[in-house]
């Protein structure tokens, strides 16, 4: 680490620092908080649609059995026919969100179908919908958790590196230039006394 320069310029200097630094701890501090925040929102809508997208599974083994003996691809039925995926900011991270979402059953033959196709068809749509809500909420946490981890490091080393090593600093100048001038009024002293002892000879 560099020496600092026990002066008044470097004691200048290191109070300046330590006024600016304690500017930005509670800027970065709320911006922590606001992502703490947003996090906890993004965990409570993936666990929210976890637990709907569970709801459906068991909706569909209760209400469709016949589906076990479907001999095609049932998740083929939808069609994603628009997905529109916005950037919204908060605190200068940028987060995905949904702004438009349009899905339907694909066409299919009603006189060789079965008449519980449309019911399974209503389901998958809430389905998938949710499935595809889970991917943002996901990726959205994963930025959330990376942009809070940054954060976190930059308020830590205001808050516990800089902001301490500068008034540690500050503490030992002022104790050196202290010493410095008492050191300065006993040589004055010192000085006097020896000009007044010789005038007195």
């Amino acid at each position: 680490m560099r020496k600092v320069a026990l002066n008044k310029s470097t004691l200048n200097k290191e109070t300046g620092k330590v006024k600016a630094y304690k500017k930005f701890v509670p800027a970065l501090d709320l911006k922590r908080k606001q992502l703490l925040a947003a996090r906890a929102k993004a965990r409570q809508s993936i666990l929210e649609g976890t637990e709907l997208l569970d709801a459906l599974h068991r909706e569909v083994s209760e209400q469709l059995p016949m589906l076990a003996n479907f001999p095609g691809a049932a998740d083929k039925l939808i069609d994603v026919q628009e997905i529109k995926v916005s950037q919204v900011n908060l605190v200068g991270l940028m987060l995905p969100e949904i702004t438009s979402l349009k899905l339907a059953i694909k066409p299919y033959s009603f006189l060789t179908t079965d008449h519980w196709m449309d019911h399974l068809g209503r389901l998958l749509i809430k389905a998938t919908e949710i499935e595809l809500q889970q991917k943002i909420f996901n990726k959205r946490l994963e930025l959330l958790n990376k942009a809070l981890q940054k954060t976190t490091q930059r308020l830590n080393l205001f808050d516990k590196v800089l902001i301490p090593q500068a008034e540690k600093n500050i503490r030992k100048i002022r104790i050196v230039l202290s010493d410095n001038e008492r050191a300065a009024v006993v040589t004055s002293k010192i000085a006097k006394n020896k000009r007044l002892k010789a005038e007195q000879a």
